[in-house]
């Protein structure tokens, strides 16, 4: 059976110098050990074995005792003057004259072993000498990475730009995976702000070149998983990066860490950075509000702006995606939009709410960018495992969303839309009090214009069947004053049609 390339690169990240006076025993040792995936040095003497010790590093050494000029033992001792932490696996051909117990102690010796022409019981010892030398590693990276924590808190609480307070942070956590990479998204939940639903941006690396280049590194998958974290308050591991929540000492998360994952052994520093990140959420708290102090407003408003521009670019993008990926609903959150901002004016909502449900309602469907094109355009009747699929775009919409602050007030409106006032609705199983009212308004229009669009299983209801349906659902599925609303718009559709297509027209 072929190793995997993975438990090939670990083992080649230990370095073992074999010494012994023998070169066909060297020759036999090292053959094993290359075979295994190890990477050896071979010293035939013990004296230019102890100077290569002191002048390059080493995990494990496999050392002969019986040896000319010098025995191993004075070889350990020797090396242990200006080393302790080397692993060292003695072996003998002579059992009879290996070296007493009490001395193996002494000189800190961590493995014994007799010669033998099958190597079984070596190649376990050093398995066993690497497996010490991993927990080793991992128990000094944790205590490196804990006092550079500790030492970096301080930093967080100084006076200074938010800008450089993130930077530090992402520069302090990059060495714990072996890593260049990694951005701040976050938000700017400030008392000093006027606009608390602002996002900070700070990426280091790849991601240093600003907002604008970030926002080229989304793609619907990442922005979802984004909002995933954020929501869920859990990190999120890929193979080549992380994603971890900031969660403040009230439990509320104010944005992610993004880092992407280098080469070697990191499992130690995700543990790390997690609590890393902790740390830093609660440090930011305060250091937040005091760094604005000394923020330039101008500057800060400019990133914010460019981020906001950006991403709003991005969603709209993704929302004609969804739009194109079926013909039958083509126009279908345009429309649901203009609907539900005809019932907002109708029932004088303030202007604030009239906007987020414009706005809940061009969105409503983003997260069908995830359903594949063949489940959204099935013309038969969709399995219990496909419609579950379907439902998840509610989810996974949401977490689109929540990936930056701006759409805080939105994300509700897009998890809950297909809630029912009766309790039967998805993903959540919401009653009447738990929907808000911009729900209720997005659950009605949106439901008229799916009966009012042509599907593959069905032709469109017809406008007197599409009425009556709302009717039939009101004070169940539907909020009853939303539906009478409604229906008075639509008492004459042919001129509501109208001034739709103006609209549209001057958008």
């Amino acid at each position: 059976m072929r190793r995997s390339k993975r438990v090939d690169s670990v083992k080649s990240e230990y370095k073992i110098i074999i010494v012994d006076d023998d070169q066909g025993i060297l020759d036999s040792l090292s053959s094993v050990l290359n075979r295994q995936g190890y990477l050896t040095t071979q010293i035939t003497n013990p004296l230019e074995a102890i100077e290569r010790v002191k002048n390059e590093h080493f995990d494990l050494m496999v050392l002969d005792y019986l040896m000319s000029p010098i025995h191993g033992d004075t070889v350990v001792e020797e090396i242990r003057k200006f080393n302790s932490e080397l692993y060292i696996l003695l072996l003998t051909g002579y059992k009879d004259l290996a070296p007493p117990l009490e001395t193996i102690r002494k000189l800190a010796i961590q493995g014994y072993c007799e010669k033998s022409d099958r190597f079984d019981q070596f190649i376990l010892l050093i398995e066993s000498g690497i497996k010490s030398i991993s927990q080793r590693r991992t128990i000094q990276k944790f205590s490196d990475g804990l006092t550079k924590i500790l030492q970096s808190v301080p930093n967080i609480y100084q006076l200074q730009p938010i800008g450089s307070i993130l930077e530090q942070i992402l520069r302090d956590l990059l060495p714990l995976l072996n890593s260049q990479n990694a951005f701040i998204l976050m938000d700017n939940y400030a008392e000093l702000s006027v606009d608390s639903n602002q996002s900070i941006f700070k990426g280091i690396g790849k991601y240093s070149d600003g907002v604008s280049h970030f926002i080229d590194y989304l793609g619907h998958e990442m922005m979802e998983q984004i909002g995933n974290a954020r929501v869920n308050k859990n990190s999120l591991r890929f193979s080549d990066g992380i994603i971890i929540p900031l969660v403040n000492e009230y439990g509320n998360s104010i944005g992610v860490i993004f880092a992407e994952i280098g080469q070697g052994d990191i499992e130690g520093g995700v543990k790390l950075l997690k609590l890393y990140c902790s740390i830093a959420a609660s440090s930011i708290n305060n250091a937040f509000l005091h760094s604005l102090v000394n923020e330039k407003n101008d500057e800060l408003s400019k990133t914010y702006g460019m981020l906001r521009e950006r991403y709003m670019d991005t969603i709209e993008a993704l929302r004609l995606v969804v739009d194109a990926k079926d013909i039958y609903t083509r126009g279908h959150s345009d429309r649901v939009s203009y609907y539900a901002l005809r019932v907002s004016e109708k029932l004088e909502l303030s202007d604030m709410i009239t906007e987020k449900i414009r706005i809940g309602g061009l969105f409503h469907d983003i997260g069908k960018i995830g359903t594949s094109d063949d489940l959204l355009s099935k013309k038969e009747k969709l399995t219990n495992n496909e419609y579950d699929e379907i439902k998840m775009h509610t989810i996974r919409g949401a977490h689109i969303l929540s990936a930056v602050a701006m759409f805080n007030d939105i994300v509700p409106i897009i998890r809950s839309h297909h809630e029912r006032l009766d309790g039967t609705g998805y993903p959540d199983g919401l009653k009447a009090e738990k929907i808000s009212m911009e729900t209720r308004i997005i659950s009605v229009v949106d439901a008229f214009d799916a009966m009012m669009s042509d599907r593959q299983y069905r032709e469109k209801l017809g406008l007197e069947t599409a009425r009556k349906q709302l009717k039939d659902g009101a004070g169940t599925q539907f909020d009853s004053s939303v539906v009478e609303v409604f229906l008075e718009l639509t008492q004459d559709f042919d001129k509501f049609t109208v001034e739709l297509d103006k609209y549209l027209e001057e958008k």
